[in-house]
């Protein structure tokens, strides 16, 4: 493995380390962000997703399922979230959830690893479990991140003061128009993750190096838009909604034996 795949991969163990320290049943922790697209650079942060399972008494109890984010002291972040939720999340069709399926950066508890194993043996179909609704998650990204562009979050306060936008906002709106043609056009979604190479360091050098005027910055970011919301209307023209019932299958078969095994195993405990 290579430098960088030797520290994520302790950061991976690390944060199931935490995670789990706080109390919570961890069923693994995954890479999420820009290592997952190859749009990393020297000192990306190393953010993660950790997929937890309720306890019996919660589930019994019907307490509300857990979704929050740890910010750690170097400003990386672990987003936790409940197995029953993510699943939602992955129905929803969300980039940033189906990412995790299909990284090669994971951490398991192996408790779970071989009853958890076909959601990667099957993270396309997952993937294209509804068509409409990728298509509109991609287009709204585009929306969001254009909206956040020029927004002072306290965090990028100074960036909007030195330049009037952020940068990382604009690569994420030139990666998903790229991304929704990819998509529609039939590219395998593991694919579609990682941008063409022609595309992929100019992305890097949009995001880091600040390379267009705030007034340039908006012009591609309205085209981009433009050009969202056409690709958009234009494949629910021509497409059926297609909602692919054997993935709701797996998916609940996954999570009613997660679920039936954690259970089990905390109250032979």
């Amino acid at each position: 493995m290579t430098e960088k795949d030797n520290k994520i991969f302790d950061r991976l163990k690390s944060d199931f380390d935490y995670v789990t320290s706080l109390g919570y049943k961890v069923l693994g922790i995954f890479l999420q962000g820009s290592q997952n697209y190859h749009l990393d650079y020297e000192g990306s942060d190393i953010d993660t997703k950790a997929i937890v399972i309720p306890s019996f008494e919660d589930f019994v109890l019907n307490h509300k399922p857990v979704s929050t984010t740890l910010i750690l002291p170097s400003n990386e972040h672990i987003d936790i979230k409940d197995i029953r939720l993510m699943h939602e999340c992955f129905r929803k069709q969300n980039i940033n959830f189906i990412e995790i399926l299909f990284t090669k950066y994971k951490y398991m508890n192996p408790d779970y690893v071989g009853l958890y194993q076909p959601m990667f043996d099957n993270n396309e179909k997952i993937a294209h479990y509804n068509n409409y609704a990728a298509v509109n998650c991609i287009a709204g990204m585009v929306y969001e991140k254009h909206k956040a562009m020029e927004h002072p979050y306290p965090t990028l306060i100074e960036k909007i003061e030195k330049y009037g936008y952020d940068s990382k906002q604009l690569h994420h709106i030139i990666r998903c128009e790229e991304f929704l043609h990819r998509y529609i056009s039939g590219v395998p979604y593991a694919e579609c993750l990682i941008p063409t190479p022609p595309n992929r360091q100019y992305l890097i050098n949009v995001k880091s190096e600040y390379i267009y005027s705030l007034e340039e910055a908006r012009q591609i970011a309205d085209n981009c838009e433009y050009l969202v919301k056409f690709t958009k209307q234009e494949y629910m023209d021509t497409h059926p909604l297609v909602i692919d019932s054997e993935v709701d299958e797996i998916m609940n078969g996954v999570l009613f034996d997660v679920l039936k095994h954690g259970f089990k195993k905390e109250i032979n405990e």
